[in-house]
């Protein structure tokens, strides 16, 4: 027999009844029903009851075990009753009568349980991840994790791509956030940097001529954290072709994603046509380019029926260039306590407040009611409820301004009202496309005009956008892929034309010569033949934690940082000894209180 198992702690069942075996793993639970100790003994692979009775020949070793102990046992399998049948378990027809033990690991005093998947101080569970790993739910996640990466390479190479590996230690390459800096040793004063993506390397891998590149790539930028980014690192489904229109983009990635959807998502629908909706309409719609189409909710430009009327706010407002005035439809929400709180949100959000009307009947007929429609009068009010299909038990709320200064507060607000009127349905997949970005944004202080998304994608006019078009109008191949409230991908059709690289940067304030000294590889790799070509990149990180149904990134990954990007498990990041400094020429300054 092998030395520590026959079998694993899900194999067993009635086949098995009266083979002598020998399992190992965790104890799980110890349970002790009048003399008779009951062990839940758990490995990797699942659970198997074992016992102890007096008449055991090591029942009074059994009696030291505690939780988390790690034992070999040897026995004997029996039926249970079928009364005690567990249908749960794969292994719930059967428990083994111990005859043998073997301590293999005693367990000091446990910092959490790993019993019952209790809540507990997320600091303490980061600490000891090795523990929290052992419970149920994470172990689930993390193996949830590894078979969705295993089918995604199982369909990426069934579309005729192959994976390639590109460098982790690289050049400096802005990605739209800060770089992580490794000091060289060899060239004193220099430094790598870790990618942020292989942006650059996929590009040049199709300038190589190899036409279908993926890579499950680990990607490492230095940001804030949020509950659905890791602040350090994180991996991505890269992926690139050559010859191919956006389109042809979408048609290769969507049927891998749908199918990992399909295959892990717990019957949890997915919507079949993924609609590709321009960025403007986006803001307009939903205020922000990554929308949760679950919810109906759709706002709409409302400027008409507020301009020269008796609502003076909004009335002098749109007495301004680039103002208007929005409303978000709230179907059932059609009661002045709930339009008073969501009132009360817009201000905690920053805002003077978000003005309602909302429409009930008091046995004299349908009547709007509300500030807004006293100081506008029934006509409008009427105009306004036919526009948004609102009834009798419905209200609307209204923002008014410059759309940059409360679009993202509106959209904040339509989620909140498709939540607690119960119009977000939590139970399916909806995806879809935001596409048609602007190239360019101004900062609305300096005026200065920059890269609104990635800089490497082509203009969808080419050189002719940049003759023709002001800046701020020139629209990108570029696109994002939304699910569910979170963006799942970004990417883009690259440019791949030097002479339009050097214009596009140009534009954004960036010299010929600054482009060579940041991009100088890639530029001059154009220069020898470059196909068009394009790709995206998918967030394993948060295609996992939607599958998983969990709010928190790092509930999906093995051993992630803290909130202020620290490892308390290996105690990262970590003082330099001085040797270290010395042999790369650095010193650190010591930081002022």
């Amino acid at each position: 027999m092998h030395a520590y198992r026959s079998h694993t702690c899900s194999e067993l069942n009635a086949s098995n009844v009266g083979d002598t075996v020998r399992l190992s793993g965790w104890v799980h639970r110890v349970r002790d029903h009048g003399g008779i100790l009951f062990i839940d003994l758990r490995d990797h692979y699942g659970i198997t009851q074992v016992l102890a009775d007096p008449d055991s020949p090591v029942f009074k070793d059994v009696e030291k075990v505690r939780s988390e102990w790690v034992i070999r046992i040897d026995g004997t399998v029996m039926a249970r009753s079928p009364e005690l049948v567990n249908p749960k378990l794969p292994t719930g027809e059967v428990e083994v009568f111990i005859r043998d033990m073997e301590v293999l690991g005693e367990a000091a005093e446990l910092p959490l349980p790993v019993f019952g998947d209790q809540e507990y101080p997320e600091e303490t569970r980061l600490k000891y991840r090795f523990i929290d790993l052992r419970r149920e739910s994470l172990h689930d996640n993390i193996m949830l994790r590894s078979k969705v990466v295993s089918s995604i390479r199982r369909r990426m190479e069934g579309q005729g791509f192959n994976e390639f590996q590109t460098p982790i230690i690289t050049a400096s390459s802005p990605e739209g956030a800060r770089d992580f800096l490794v000091p060289s040793r060899l060239h004193p004063g220099k430094f790598y940097a870790l990618p942020q993506a292989p942006q650059q390397f996929k590009q040049l891998i199709m300038v190589a001529g190899f036409d279908k590149y993926f890579q499950i790539a680990p990607c490492f930028r230095d940001e804030d954290p949020r509950a659905d980014r890791s602040p350090t690192d994180f991996y991505q489904l890269d992926m690139e072709m050559s010859f191919v229109s956006q389109q042809d983009v979408f048609d290769t990635i969507e049927p891998v994603l749908k199918g990992v959807m399909e295959e892990f998502g717990g019957g949890r629908p997915v919507n079949q046509e993924w609609p590709q909706i321009s960025y403007k309409d986006a803001a307009l719609w939903y205020g922000t380019d990554k929308p949760d189409l679950r919810n109906p909710i759709k706002m709409q430009v409302v400027s008409e029926h507020f301009a020269g009327s008796g609502f003076k706010i909004f009335a002098s407002l749109l007495e301004n260039e680039g103002t208007e005035v929005r409303a978000i439809p709230a179907p059932t929400g059609g009661s002045r306590k709930f339009c008073d709180r969501m009132n009360k949100f817009a201000q905690q959000e920053g805002l003077p407040g978000m003005g309602y009307i909302f429409w009930r009947d008091q046995g004299e007929g349908m009547e709007a009611a509300g500030p807004l429609a006293k100081n506008i009068g029934p006509e409008r009010t009427e105009a306004i409820r036919q526009q948004l299909g609102l009834g009798v038990g419905d209200a609307a709320f209204f923002l008014g301004g410059k759309p940059s200064a409360f679009e993202g507060v509106a959209g904040r607000a339509r989620n909140v009202i498709g939540e607690e009127l119960g119009l977000t349905d939590k139970d399916k997949f909806e995806f879809c496309w935001i596409v048609d970005f602007p190239m360019y944004e101004k900062d609305e202080e300096t005026g200065k005009i920059d890269f609104s998304h990635n800089p490497f994608s082509m203009p969808q006019g080419g050189m002719a956008d940049f003759e023709h078009k002001d800046p701020l109008e020139i629209l990108g191949y570029q696109y994002d892929l939304a699910c569910n409230g979170y963006e799942l991908i970004s990417g883009a059709i690259r440019n791949h034309k030097p002479e339009i690289m050097y214009k596009a940067f140009e534009v954004a304030g960036y010299p010929a010569e600054e482009v060579d000294k940041r991009f100088g590889g890639m530029v001059n790799a154009f220069t020898y033949g470059a196909p068009p070509h394009g790709g995206c990149a998918t967030g394993i990180d948060r295609l996992v934690m939607l599958l998983a149904d969990e709010n928190n990134i790092r509930q999906v990954i093995m051993f992630p940082m803290n909130q202020r990007a620290e490892d308390l498990m290996l105690g990262g990041p970590s003082e330099p000894t001085n040797e270290q400094l010395r042999e790369l020429g650095l010193r650190v300054l010591p930081q002022e209180n």
